[in-house]
């Protein structure tokens, strides 16, 4: 399977403003392009990329007064399988755990676990296997919290999204992930694209989304507690420890957005869509 994505996003700055942005398909992903995953700017601006020290290339950039438009549009190759679901995928104990999957079960910014372990451990103390627990707290954050993007606040935690029980994916994602964290489950934040492929159209203009992986039997597994159901086309664009890691974009300075629209679609080639008329 083939899918289209990209973005079109402009700023507008009354000054120059020093800008960090996450906006590159994740190098795991990228053996998987069909074209080039190319960010242009207009005007055009000089511009570098790095590695963070999450793996995730980051573009620096510095916009000037005026409209900044950002954009992006590339082809990349799918398996157009689901998520993998591996309810024999077990927890492994803290000391069996890899160094580097050590600080995924650590408190963060906006996964304060801190404040959820006693909650965590009284709903989901009694249930045995990793891949059981896991999905457990999945479909416990999709029952709990209510989605809208109006609910919409960038500076809300876990725990208040447990008490406020509203949200949209990033705080689906970090309940999620600091409830696993709680559990001993190293859980990360991931934001990408993921179309309305294999499921029916939402009517709600398409954004990035917000979803999490969990280390069980000695792999990364995707899960989503917004969705609660294996989807295909995720794309990732990045990996933290919580939205703070991760952000799209990061303005060093006032830098209002003034478009935002992201594209993830299933290209159906014109060879097949003749085969089928």
């Amino acid at each position: 399977m083939k899918i289209r994505a990209g973005f079109d996003i402009a700023f507008s700055c009354s000054q120059n403003v020093p800008m960090l942005l996450m906006l590159s398909v994740h190098p795991s992903r990228r053996p998987d392009l069909l074209s080039e995953d190319r960010i242009d700017f207009s005007p055009k601006v000089p511009y570098s990329n790095f590695e963070d020290a999450f793996g995730n290339i980051c573009t620096r950039l510095v916009a000037p007064p005026g409209l900044l438009e950002i954009r992006s549009d590339f082809i990349i190759a799918d398996t157009g399988r689901p998520d993998i679901v591996a309810p024999d995928a077990e927890q492994w104990p803290v000391e069996a755990l890899p160094d580097d999957a050590l600080m995924y079960l650590l408190g963060s910014r906006y996964c304060d676990t801190q404040k959820l372990t006693d909650q965590a451990w009284s709903l989901f103390g009694q249930i045995q296997g990793g891949w059981l627990r896991a999905q457990a707290i999945c479909q416990y954050v999709h029952d709990r919290l209510q989605f809208g993007y109006y609910h919409a606040r960038d500076d809300r935690t876990a725990s208040e999204g447990h008490e406020e029980r509203i949200g949209v994916c990033r705080d689906f994602a970090h309940l999620a992930i600091a409830l696993c964290r709680c559990m001993n489950i190293p859980a990360r934040y991931c934001p990408g694209y993921l179309g309305d492929i294999g499921v029916r159209p939402d009517p709600a203009p398409m954004d990035f989304n917000a979803w999490f992986e969990v280390f069980l039997g000695g792999c990364w597994y995707a899960l989503d507690a917004r969705h609660n159901r294996p989807r295909i086309g995720r794309i990732v664009v990045a990996r933290g420890r919580d939205a703070a890691d991760v952000a799209i974009s990061t303005a060093f300075g006032p830098a209002p957005l003034s478009r935002f629209k992201v594209i993830t679609e299933e290209l159906v080639e014109n060879s097949e869509m003749s085969a089928r008329m």
